[in-house]
């Protein structure tokens, strides 16, 4: 079997595994990606967070995706009933980025993909990886393209792999996510929004009835939006059809947003996705790290997973760097743990909205604007940043949910 060697291999092409590479590559360093898809593939997760900004601009990839085209996002809007709010992500307490992007995945992960070639790294796309031995000096990865199974010699391994879950599944890593299972229905659709809607933001909509069902509307920059609902399974089983039947039959039960989509074209069929929660026992190993959604993925809400993988990116490269340098790297101290902080930033985040306590603090008509500013920068993926206290003590969020408290009636 044929072999060939390389410094870094990385395996997906996505937005972790484009940015790795870009930082990479900044480092001199050699890369080679292994994507499965041909790109642009469809993807979801559409409404970026602007702290994502910084390490797409540390990667060299910022004027590439300037000159995109995206719909511009300077925040995000709620609506619950009657009760309606929004924060706009330039005003909060974290310095940084204040705004981003709005992207139809499939064209964004290209352009990142293309940036990442254009730095250097190479990508060979339809093939797949289909076996990692780590037990000698250095990993040795099979790949299966088209015409041949032949192997790989890598320094060091990241898996970019997304859903994908390669290494995961491989070297038994996948554990199970203690985050209740659900699911969800999504589309594309024409959307003909007229009127004051803000299309510089994400709208998330709560379900008059039921507070743990929401809904995302993400619109893009040609006439078109991402639309889906999440809710438990055996909520989106009561509906009958096929998926778009049953997304549009649970939009029907929100007035508001059956308002603001009364003139959609639904021109692109839903799909589902269920049990897409996911967690491992390590995030790295002898000669590997996992990126992004490999190695957890918590729940769409507030729209962190793009976040999670570019963070993830930066911080494998930098703990690489110093390693290829011959530094000893504890990649516990240095990579997981650093990026766990984060990700159980936003979990404390997500596990008080679904029981409805963070939804009481986003739609409390007398908060404090420092609180507001708290609140926004979290919202805008600024979940590393401990000067910011609901980040450096999320517990804080609490006491935070018991003044703001509505009515258990309202619930």
């Amino acid at each position: 079997m044929r072999l060939e060697h390389t410094e870094i291999l990385i395996m997906g092409a996505g937005p972790s595994g484009s940015v790795a590479a870009g930082l990479l590559r900044k480092q001199g360093r050699q890369v080679l990606i292994i994507e499965k898809e041909t790109f642009p593939r469809f993807s979801i997760g559409e409404s970026l967070l602007p702290q994502s900004m910084e390490y797409i601009e540390a990667a060299g990839f910022l004027q590439d995706v300037i000159e995109a085209g995206f719909q511009y996002k300077n925040g995000a809007a709620f609506v619950r009933g009657e009760q309606r709010t929004a924060f706009d992500f330039r005003d909060k307490f974290s310095a940084g980025w204040g705004t981003t992007y709005q992207v139809q995945r499939g064209h964004f992960d290209h352009v990142l993909a293309k940036a990442a070639t254009k730095a250097g790294a190479v990508i060979r796309y339809q093939e797949q990886v289909t076996a990692v031995d780590l037990s000698g000096k250095q990993p040795l990865v099979t790949v299966q393209s088209a015409t041949e199974s032949y192997q790989i010699s890598a320094r060091f391994l990241l898996d970019a792999s997304g859903f994908g879950r390669i290494l995961p599944r491989l070297l038994q890593l996948e554990t199970p996510s203690d985050f209740p299972v659900r699911g969800a229905y999504f589309t594309h659709i024409e959307d003909h929004i007229s009127g004051d809607f803000d299309r510089n933001k994400i709208l998330v909509s709560v379900h008059p009835e039921h507070h743990d069902v929401w809904f995302w509307t993400i619109p893009f920059s040609n006439g078109r939006c991402s639309q889906g609902v999440v809710a438990r399974p055996e909520f989106l089983e009561k509906y009958r059809g096929n998926e778009t039947e049953r997304l549009q039959a649970i939009i029907a039960e929100v007035p508001t947003l059956s308002a603001v989509l009364k003139n959609a074209v639904w021109d692109t069929p839903a799909r589902q996705l269920i049990g897409y929660a996911a967690n491992v026992s390590s995030l790295h190993g002898k000669g590997f790290a996992l990126l992004g959604n490999a190695g957890e993925f918590l729940d769409p809400v507030f729209s962190s997973g793009v976040t999670i993988a570019v963070k993830s990116a930066a911080l494998a490269a930098a703990a690489i760097e110093r390693e290829f340098a011959g530094e000893t790297v504890d990649w516990q101290a240095d990579y997981a743990q650093p990026l766990k902080a984060g990700v159980d930033t936003f979990r404390a985040f997500v596990e008080s909205w679904y029981a409805g306590g963070f939804q009481d603090v986003i739609f409390y008509e007398e908060q404090s604007n420092d609180v507001r500013q708290m609140i926004s920068a979290i919202l805008a993926g600024y979940a590393w940043d401990t000067s910011n206290p609901y980040v450096a003590q999320p517990r804080r969020l609490k006491t935070l949910e018991q003044l703001c408290a509505a009515p258990t009636s309202a619930k």
